[in-house]
């Protein structure tokens, strides 16, 4: 197995996300070329090899987009570059005064939801059936562990030794012990911090439970954060409805949270400090491998190509802010 597909199975397994970037069409003397490819992720780290200069950072900027907003694009660097009317194809300018063209196919690669089922009822094994049946990664959790219980689940997990270290960033946890452990089981839900925490019960149960969890210093403010009865309101009554209903409450907040954590300005998110935004083309570029520097009032300025620096240094005080 070649490096790419160890790295995309790795960030797969661990549940993060990633974007994938491949070279279609280039013109010499452009670096890159056609089935070049990399991995971007969202810590901007470079996987792979998609060319230096310009390329390299434009690639990077609308892979950390693409990351933000769910969608693919198409990216064309030319000398000449016009602004494209196809929907997806952003267009830039090859700033390098060697010139060629590149033309690059970027994806992003968005983990699903991780479901976290405390129990054993029905409605736990009918919620395992239906989530990995929507590739859903499901980690079960239970007084003692038992695989027998959950054929298909990714995780089994002991209640006792479970923590928030055993869960990703995008788990789901679904509390449906259902008479067996519910306070138990719904502290280690709640003190996880996760931002979709369910509980399988009517209201009048949940509050008789939630007046336990008081004495064990759980707040309000918390206990508020707790969906029950767990589900959207569908009327359902078998444990597979009952589980649909969940599983549609996880998918209306899985997908409310990605359209707020678009971007509103179309910037990427926030690098760390090895990066540094060229301002001649405003693409990011790492200090530590960039070719083209110089010092303006003292400072260091960072550029993706020879040309931008070029472009710097005949009207420095059109770019420095």
């Amino acid at each position: 197995m070649n490096l790419f597909l160890e790295k995309a199975l790795t960030l797969k397994e661990r549940n993060e996300a990633y974007a994938t970037a491949f070279i279609v069409r280039r013109t010499i003397p452009s670096s890159g070329k056609p089935g070049d490819k990399a991995i971007i992720t969202k810590d901007g780290n470079i996987h792979g090899w998609i060319g230096g200069g310009c390329t390299q950072g434009i690639v990077l900027k609308e892979a950390l987009e693409s990351l933000h907003d769910g969608k693919p694009r198409f990216v064309s660097i030319s000398p000449n570059a016009q602004e494209s009317t196809v929907r997806h194809t952003k267009t830039y300018t090859m700033t390098c005064q060697s010139g060629g063209e590149v033309d690059v196919y970027i994806e992003p690669v968005l983990p699903k939801p991780h479901i976290v089922i405390f129990g054993t009822s029905h409605i736990a094994m009918a919620l395992t059936k239906l989530s990995k049946a929507m590739d859903y990664t499901v980690s079960a959790v239970m007084n003692e562990p038992d695989k027998v219980v959950f054929p298909t689940a990714d995780n089994i997990f002991a209640l006792d030794s479970f923590s928030d270290g055993d869960l990703p960033e995008n788990s789901h946890l679904v509390v449906c012990t259902q008479g067996h452990g519910d306070v138990d089981a719904l502290h280690k839900a709640i003190t996880t911090n996760r931002s979709y925490v369910s509980f399988v019960a009517s209201r009048k149960k949940a509050n008789a439970i939630f007046a336990d969890l008081r004495d064990r210093e759980v707040t309000f403010e918390q206990l508020s954060q707790i969906k029950t009865p767990a589900g959207l309101d569908i009327g359902a009554k078998l444990p597979e409805e009952v589980a649909v209903s969940i599983l549609a409450q996880i998918i209306q907040q899985f997908r409310t949270e990605q359209e707020i954590a678009k971007p509103t300005n179309g910037e990427a998110i926030t690098l760390n400090d090895d990066f540094y935004m060229n301002p001649v083309c405003n693409i990011p570029i790492q200090k530590s491998t960039a070719k083209h520097i110089l010092e303006h009032n003292g400072e260091k300025v960072y550029f993706c190509c020879d040309g931008c620096k070029v472009k710097f240094e005949a009207a420095p005080d059109d770019y420095i802010k």
